[in-house]
This record gives C-alpha cells, structure tokens and sequence, in this order.
C-alpha cells in the first residue's frame, strides 16, 4: 500500500494511491497519516479496507510531506553508510554507524521549491531510503527490526557542504536548512518492498543523472540500523531514519559542482515513486 498526504487549498488531506495510480481520498479512513495512523497496527488494519470504495480526487494542489511533519519527533541519518560513496568522498568507512540528526523543521513535500540558503556556495543532493518508524523500538534485535518498521519512502538529504565541513560543530548545521529534507511522495508499507536491500536508487541535476546506485552497497542495512538505534534511544511511530546515499554527489566530483538557484533536482527509488525539486534563491 502507498499512503500520501495531498494538498486542497491551505488544507492537507490523507490519501492512498490505488491500483491504477489514482489517488483515493481516505479521509473517512484516517484524519491523518500522523503518528496515530502510520503505526504498523493501524496500517494493517487500513489493507484490509476495500478502497475502491473511497472517493477519487480528480484534481489536488500539490502532495504534502508524506508523514505529517509535526508527527516526525525523529529525523535520524546515517552519514557514510555506502562503501562506494565513503570512497568518493576519500573517506573511511566507519566503523560504526555514524549518526547526525535533520530539524524536522527542514521537511517538505516530495516535488516543494528548496530554498538555497543565505551565503551558500556548496549546497548538495543526497538521494536516499527512508525507513519510517510504525511501532516503538528498544533495545530491540536485529530480527525484530522489521515488526517496528511502517514502511519506507524517498529522501532527499539535502547538505550544505561548506555548513557542514568547514564551521566548527556538527554535521546538523549544514543538514537542516528549511526544505533541506524532502519526503515522499508516498509512504510505502513494507510489505510492498521484498528486499529493502536490493533497491534501484538515482538522482539527476537539470536531466543530467549525478548518482546511479543501490540499496546493495549499503555497509549498515535497514535492520541493522533500527536495531543500532534503539540501542541508544527508543524511536517513535512516525520517527524518519534516513540510511545514506549512493555516490555522485556534487562534492565527490573533481571539479566539485553544487546547486544554484533555477536548477531542478529528480530522483527516485525503485516501487517508491520520484520527487521533482526546483531550487530558488532564500
């Protein structure tokens, strides 16, 4: 199942996209894909509604941020988490999990303007899997990890890398500028995704593709992470772990190329639907 979130007006209503890539207005369903309804309960409960019932929207202004923001207490990433883009970088691979956090204020819809923030010189793409947390994880197993998983969707971590590397402090600086972090456009329940390990994943910079890469080259997997996590912190229905990107970003190139604005971002993950960015001046 593949749960969005669109825009009527200044309103933000909960869908679902059926069969046929219509989108179903689940209103009657859900009040909202927050925190009380991406749980895996209720998720399960929501499959086995005939939604062919469930009214079509014929005409909407934009898909929202595919979980609601205010319902995202966690925005976790992973940094250097492909071996082949931690080699782009002339980093190592770490040890173990190098974690950093994303303001939930940064988040935005799938195919929602990203702002280039004031006195940025290397703003940079970051396509990547989101796993979305539906059920509360501590200290939980690695073979556990899938019961707390709601489903995953499409992340674009975007960085500024002179905010991030070159300022004294952490990694969040250059992470979390206002629409830094777009979701979606769909959350995809983890029963629609066989192998989250095996994922076609690809990011193109004004129709140029910049990153062609797979969830294979991964070196901490899905599981493994949220067990990881909630070792450290317990995560939250609704929580985001963004699990890092494949190579070819704007730094790892020689010469290195970052975003302007009037450029326009597309990427997408296999099963998971594409996001369109177009970047704009703060």
């Amino acid at each position: 199942m593949k749960t969005l979130r669109y825009r009527i007006g200044d309103q933000v209503k909960p869908g679902i996209l059926d069969q046929n890539e219509r989108i179903r207005d689940a209103s009657s369903i859900v009040s909202d894909w927050d925190e009380q309804n991406v749980t895996v309960e209720k998720l399960d409960e929501v499959k086995q509604i005939d939604i062919s019932s469930l009214p079509i929207v014929e005409n909407h202004d934009g898909i929202a941020p595919c979980v609601c923001k205010k319902s995202v207490g966690k925005f976790i990433c992973i940094g250097l988490n492909y071996s082949d883009h931690a080699e782009e970088t002339g980093m190592e691979v770490p040890p173990e999990p190098i974690i950093f956090f994303k303001a939930t204020s940064a988040i935005i819809g799938a195919n929602d303007n990203v702002i280039i923030p004031k006195n940025s010189k290397k703003s940079d793409w970051e396509v990547e899997l989101g796993v979305v947390i539906g059920k509360e994880a501590k200290y939980i197993s690695e073979d556990q990890a899938q019961d707390h998983i709601a489903g995953y969707c499409v992340v674009n971590d975007l960085s500024e890398r002179a905010f991030q590397l070159e300022h004294a402090g952490q990694w969040v600086k250059g992470k979390s500028c206002d629409t830094f972090g777009p979701i979606g456009p769909y959350l995809v329940t983890k029963d629609e995704v066989v192998d989250p390990q095996n994922l076609f994943m690809w990011l193109d910079v004004n129709g140029k593709r910049m990153q062609d890469g797979s969830t294979k080259t991964m070196v901490y997997g899905v599981n493994f992470l949220v067990s990881y996590l909630s070792k450290f912190m317990s995560l939250q229905p609704g929580d985001i772990i963004s699990t890092g990107t494949p190579p070819g970003v704007g730094m790892g190139m020689k010469p290195q190329v970052f975003l302007n604005p009037g450029d326009e971002m597309k990427l997408g993950i296999e099963g998971m639907g594409e996001q369109v960015q177009r970047t704009v001046s703060a």
